[in-house]
């Protein structure tokens, strides 16, 4: 007499900790597979990217992202033929090349030269500092000069946050919430409650926020309290070349900005001062805090460099009020990645040449780097 065997029970789907929904991902995909399976295909898109076989329950792999927003899939697979799958949404692609590393930076001269021109061509003040991540090189022009902060400080907000947070935020979360409004929508209000959460006040706030940037070496930036809430329209030698008008209240220096986006981007990958200084700084509180900065939408400032080069990606945070305008981001290419920050001040208003200006201090930045790192 034949026995009819029970069915085999259904395949548990892995487990996927990397990418992780609203987080960027560099291309690793790592994760436990189900007991049973023999393998795992990973689609981006709903195209295979990757498969591969798995000796163990855990599983690691790399490949290349397309650099815009994606839906992961991971499957496993049993040789008896069965299947299951975890889907992992809004993952922001960001290329292998430009994965967190440690490199020494230099001076170019050459690009030092051409980004002097265009800040003597600017009609008021500007501090820019410009440095690639990945290979090392850049420059400054009155990068250690002061400037009102305006929003741009708001960066640093947010990283006192999710350094003061357990987890990430989820995105029903009312912290979330703020998070995005103040990073995109630039809400004074948002920030404010922000500083109130983390500190109790906004002076409570601003103090925690300034230890934050103490410790990463920050020293020429205040963040002085809350906003006000209204509607408004190294080896790289930095120094001050021409100081702004007297202003009071927030300040930064175009060399500040760099190096909070620089620590933001080493902590995603788990290191530098951020991991160093603020253990409760995560990875994952990196990857998340650079796709915050990845939807940001705004007139284009920085990311004019995206007009007429393919696959570039710019994560930034941009700021201004009346007499200044500044955007500070991290430019993405297929190559690897560099940091750029543009501050400018003018007493009659800064408009849309302050604008045009950072546009092209990236778009110069990328044309070289291309040519020196391939």
């Amino acid at each position: 007499m034949l026995v009819a065997l029970p069915p085999a029970a259904p395949l548990a789907p892995p487990t996927v900790v990397q990418p992780a929904p609203f987080q960027v991902s560099y291309g690793l995909v790592t994760g436990r597979a189900p007991r049973g399976s023999r393998g795992v295909i990973v689609r981006v898109n709903g195209r295979v990217a990757r498969s591969r076989l798995v000796r163990g329950p855990s599983f690691s792999l790399r490949l290349h992202l397309p650099p815009r927003d994606l839906t992961v899939r991971v499957t496993a697979w049993a040789p008896d033929g069965r299947r299951s799958s975890t889907v992992v949404r809004h993952v922001l692609g960001l290329p292998a090349a430009s994965r967190p590393r440690l490199v020494r930076e230099r001076n170019d001269p050459t690009l030092a030269r051409k980004v002097r021109a265009l800040a003597r061509g600017f009609h008021g003040t500007a501090g820019f500092y410009v440095c690639s991540l990945t290979g090392g090189s850049g420059a400054a022009w009155n990068a250690r000069a002061r400037f009102s902060a305006a929003s741009t400080l708001k960066l640093a907000i947010a990283t006192a946050v999710l350094a003061e947070y357990s987890g990430i935020p989820s995105p029903s979360s009312s912290v979330h919430e703020l998070l995005v409004s103040m990073l995109d929508a630039s809400d004074n209000s948002a920030a404010n409650a922000l500083e109130i959460w983390l500190g109790g006040s906004t002076s409570g706030g601003s103090a925690h926020i300034d230890s934050l940037m103490r410790s990463i070496g920050m020293t020429d930036s205040e963040m002085y309290g809350g906003y006000v809430v209204r509607t408004l329209s190294g080896l790289i030698p930095a120094r001050v070349d021409e100081q702004p008008g007297f202003f009071e209240g927030k300040y930064t220096t175009a060399s500040d900005l760099a190096r909070l986006l620089r620590a933001v981007w080493l902590a995603s990958g788990g290191l530098g001062p951020l991991r160093r200084e603020e253990p409760g700084f995560t990875p994952a509180d990196g990857r998340y805090l650079l796709w915050l900065l990845g939807h940001v939408s705004d007139s284009p400032k920085l990311d004019r460099v995206k007009q007429r080069n393919r696959g570039v990606t710019v994560l930034h945070k941009a700021g201004w009020i009346e007499s200044v305008r500044h955007d500070a981001g991290l430019v993405f290419w297929p190559g690897g990645v560099f940091v750029a920050s543009v501050l400018t001040w003018n007493p009659y208003g800064s408009g849309i040449s302050a604008d045009v200006l950072a546009g092209r201090v990236a778009t110069l930045a990328l044309g070289r780097l291309r040519r020196r790192e391939g």
